[in-house]
């Protein structure tokens, strides 16, 4: 029996579905943004594509990273937030429920929660992996954030 093939010629892929109980932690983690791998390498016949979810707790915020080659979209599930960038991290964007985010291949950043009583949960995507580089030793400027809810 012979296999279909897709238009490019190769094997079609089996269509999956990922239970959010069963997602397993992503191999690429920061201190304080718990990732989960939704579809990825792990779980799924995926190539060149990452997407899962990143908690971070109250009040917490990631170590400094990036994500390498790596092209970052992300929604903003629950919660509110930022990231912290550019020289000693002293710019920085909020977002809240229901915005989307992108990062740049490359960009050294922290992420934080801004919530004084919610956790925050976005669902991100890159490609073409879950590339993170922790990154050690950091200047990082004290600077002042708005928390709210």
């Amino acid at each position: 029996m012979s296999e279909e093939l897709d238009p490019k010629g190769r094997p079609f892929k089996r269509i999956s579905v990922q239970r959010r109980d069963e997602l397993p932690l992503a191999p690429g983690q920061t201190s304080k943004a718990k990732r989960y791998s939704g579809v990825s390498v792990e779980n799924t016949d995926v190539v060149d594509l990452w997407f899962g979810r990143v908690h971070t707790g109250v009040g917490e915020h990631s170590d400094p990273h990036h994500h390498g080659e790596a092209e970052t979209g992300g929604f903003v599930y629950q919660g509110r937030g930022y990231i912290r960038f550019g020289e000693r991290y002293e710019e920085i964007i909020y977002f809240e429920e229901g915005d989307f985010v992108y990062v740049p291949p490359f960009v050294p950043h922290i992420e934080g929660n801004v919530s004084r009583s919610q956790e925050l949960i976005w669902l991100t995507t890159r490609n073409p992996d879950n590339i993170v580089v922790n990154l050690t030793d950091q200047d990082v400027a004290d600077i002042e954030l708005e928390y709210r809810d």
